[in-house]
Parts: C-alpha cells; sequence; structure tokens
C-alpha cells in the first residue's frame, strides 16, 4: 500500500513540477494526487478508521483553505479599491537593486507580524503595482518568497510551524531572540548575492492608469479601505492571542467587518460601480484554482501521514543520521520543501518528548533549530510552502522556473542561516 501512494504522490509531484509543458493545470493533478493516495489507502488500509483520519485532515485543511480566502479576498478588496497607491506612490526608485532590498525587508518585518502566508499574498499584488517587466516580477517574487518564509521563521506567530511549536508548549518568546540572526542571514546571503548580479539594472514601472479599470475610487473610500485592510491583518495574530481561537476566525471576522464597511459606503452607488468594490466583486477575481491547489496537495501530504509514512521516515533518519540533531533538522529543512512543513513538524514533536534539560528542553537547541529549518527550507521549491503555494497562483509563477532561478539561492540562504545557528550554539 505505502508503495503504491507514494508512486502516485511522485507521479503527480512531477506532473505538477511539468505543468509548463503538459499544460495541465497544477490544481487539477493536485485533486486526482490527493483523492487517488486517500482511494488507496481505503482499498488497502484500515477501514474502520479511515473517515476519522480524513476528518482530522480535513478540519486542518478548512482551516488554511478559509484563512486563504479571506486573505485573498482582502488584499482583493484594497486592491479594487486603488489602496496599495498609498505605499507604491512612496517608492520612487527604479533601481533593480534598492528596490529589491526594500521589498525583501518589508517582507521579513511583515512575515514575524502578521505571518508568512499574509504577506506574501499583501506582496504578491503590490509586486504587479511596481514592476511591469514580467520576467524581472516573477525574480522578484521569488525573492519575496525566500524573505516571507525567512521572516516567518523567528516569529511564534510568523508561521504555521512555529505556532505549532509555540501552542504545543515546545518554544517561547526566547525564539525570537534564538532565530531572528539565522533568519536574517538566510535572507541577506542571496541578497548579497543577487546585488551584484543586478548591479546597474533598472525597473520599468507600469502605468497605474492603464492598470486601473475600475470606476474612480474617492480618496476617503481609498484610504479607509486600506487603512481597515491592514488593521484588519494585523488583529489576526493578536485575535488567535486573546482567545486562543485559530488564525482564520480572526481572518474571516476581519473580513466581516470590511464587508459591512464596504456595503455601507457604497450604499447609494449604482449597482455596477458598486460591484466592483464590494466583497463580491471581489471574490469574482479571486483565483479559486490557488485553493483546490492547496486542498489537493494538503490532501494528499496528509494521506502519507495517516498511513504512517512520515513517521517512518522520521525513525529513518533518526538511525541514519545517527542521532545527530543538527543534521536531523537540515534534513526535515530539505523534506519540507518536498512534503509540507505542517505533517514534518507534527512528527518530529511525536517523535521527541519535551524534557526539563537539554536539547528537548522548552526553548532547547532542537526546537528552536527545527522551526528554522521547517520554515525556512519550504524555500527550496515554490510548493514547499504555503507562502510560495499562494504566490505561485496568484502569479502564475511555473514550477521549473523556479528550480532554475530561485532554488540555488534558496539553498545558499538556507544553509548559511543553519550554518549561523549552529556556529551560535
Amino acid at each position: 500500500m505505502e508503495i503504491i501512494i507514494i508512486t502516485i504522490f511522485t507521479l503527480g509531484y512531477l506532473l505538477i513540477a511539468f505543468e509548463h509543458n503538459l499544460k495541465i493545470d497544477k490544481a487539477a493533478v493536485a485533486l486526482v494526487t490527493g483523492v487517488l493516495t486517500w482511494a488507496v489507502f481505503v482499498f488497502f488500509g484500515d477501514h474502520h478508521n479511515i473517515e476519522e483520519e480524513l476528518s482530522h485532515h480535513l478540519i486542518n485543511i478548512a482551516e488554511i483553505v478559509f484563512f486563504l480566502l479571506g486573505a485573498m479576498t482582502i488584499v482583493e478588496l484594497v486592491d479594487s479599491h486603488q489602496g496599495f497607491r498609498v505605499i507604491t506612490d512612496k517608492i520612487k526608485t527604479t533601481n533593480a537593486i534598492k528596490l529589491l532590498w526594500i521589498i525583501s525587508l518589508l517582507t521579513f518585518v511583515f512575515s514575524a507580524v502578521l505571518d508568512n502566508l499574509t504577506t506574501a499574498i499583501v506582496m504578491a499584488a503590490l509586486l504587479s503595482k511596481l514592476i511591469k517587466d514580467r520576467k524581472q516580477l516573477l525574480f522578484f517574487a521569488g525573492m519575496m518568497i525566500l524573505s516571507a518564509n525567512a521572516g516567518g521563521a523567528w516569529s511564534p506567530i510568523g508561521d504555521i510551524t512555529t505556532i505549532m511549536l509555540w501552542v504545543g508548549g515546545q518554544i517561547s518568546l526566547n525564539i525570537i531572540q534564538a532565530i531572528i540572526l539565522p533568519s536574517l542571514v538566510c535572507m541577506i546571503v542571496p541578497l548579497i548575492y543577487v546585488s551584484f548580479k543586478y548591479r546597474g539594472i533598472m525597473i520599468a514601472r507600469p502605468d497605474m492608469k492603464s492598470m486601473e479599470k475600475i470606476v474612480e475610487v474617492i480618496p476617503y473610500e481609498r484610504n479607509i479601505i486600506f487603512a481597515l485592510g491592514v488593521v484588519g491583518l494585523l488583529f489576526v495574530p493578536l485575535f488567535k492571542i486573546i482567545t486562543h481561537l485559530p488564525p482564520y476566525m480572526g481572518m474571516l471576522l476581519s473580513l466581516g467587518v470590511l464587508w459591512v464597511v464596504t456595503e455601507i459606503i457604497h450604499q447609494n452607488k449604482d449597482k455596477t460601480h458598486k460591484h466592483s468594490l464590494t466583497v463580491a466583486g471581489a471574490l469574482s477575481k479571486i483565483e479559486t484554482s490557488t485553493i483546490f491547489f492547496f486542498l489537493g496537495i494538503l490532501l494528499a501530504v496528509g494521506s502519507l501521514q495517516s498511513t504512517g509514512i512520515l513517521n517512518s521516515l522520521a525513525e529513518i533518519l533518526d538511525k541514519l543520521f545517527d542521532g545527530n540533531l543538527y543534521l536531523i533538522n537540515i534534513f526535515i529543512g530539505f523534506l519540507s520543501s518536498i512534503l509540507d512543513n505542517v505533517p514534518l513538524v507534527a512528527g518530529a514533536m511525536g517523535m521527541y518528548e519535551i524534557s526539563t534539560v537539554g536539547e528537548f528542553a522548552v526553548d532547547g537547541m532542537f526546537w528552536e533549530f527545527l522551526a528554522y529549518c521547517a520554515g525556512t527550507g519550504g524555500s527550496l521549491l515554490i510548493i514547499g510552502s504555503a507562502a510560495g503555494v499562494a504566490v505561485m497562483g496568484i502569479l502564475k509563477i511555473n514550477f521549473m522556473w523556479y528550480i532554475r532561478n530561485i532554488t540555488i539561492l534558496a539553498l545558499i540562504g538556507y544553509l548559511s542561516g543553519a550554518i549561523t545557528f549552529i556556529l551560535i550554539q
């Protein structure tokens, strides 16, 4: 059974990788892969617990999907009100190096405050307003993914895996001082390399008037929606800390408030004008295929977890590296770019118990390094992180293009940050 499931997963992965050549949408492949792996589990596995296992994964998947749907709708709503002009009008530089550093640093900070998924969605929308050339846009987006994952790794609320470790009691706020320097190195080293490559290159800015095909928005409406959008996104992690409810609940609350406000301020406009400026209009513009892609990928990875394949993998790693916790975590980072960092971290949390002293104590070396490796290792492939998958769907980035242009930079940054952490230890 395990061999069949691994074969289906691998085949689906390859079809996604060569989407551009095969001209088959990756969302379709992901859905087929996700359902087939569970179908094999039904035919050859334990029939009694299958519904319970599937329901468990569906809850976790639904949380991510609803979070993604809410965040994308808020960003689209801000965009329809030309809200991003508040930022783009202040970024005047057309120097590629300066712009790249500005975008990367903004992304790094925002990811820690919001989370890397939300930040990636916001920055993907922002980049399309700043860069006209398609190749330059994709490259900046790739570097932005690296920065988003690096920024999310050092914050307890910056990445789904750090949230898991924080809620599970493996780490505390001490993760900030322990991981911020390796995370900075992970972002800065590739940036320094790219700065030499892009030296002297200028960025062509798009003509905003030709891009904005919506009815003119009154300045106060634009400012209100932009302010509420930003506050709504910032409110999500705060809402989680206060209520201990899942992040998607805070995101849906923020969306609901924005929905009410847009209905009120546009109530006297004609139907056509109003539609483009409300949530109904925003929902019609969202890339729904991105949602289905997420659903299919997470279903497939969930089957690997339920069949015990990932747990077996964790045990193999422990034996393979003879218990060397540094090497185990570095390899988990590599695996997180292929599978998904959530079940890998969950597997590690299940394998190792929290102790009172040593590497497995609260804020112990193992847990802190796991947060770094699982968070930043996903940058190696574009489908290795939630941020990457979201940007892949929004900006239509090709899997193989990412490997050719970004993977080596992500690898350099990932290993540089890992070495920095080890040297600090």
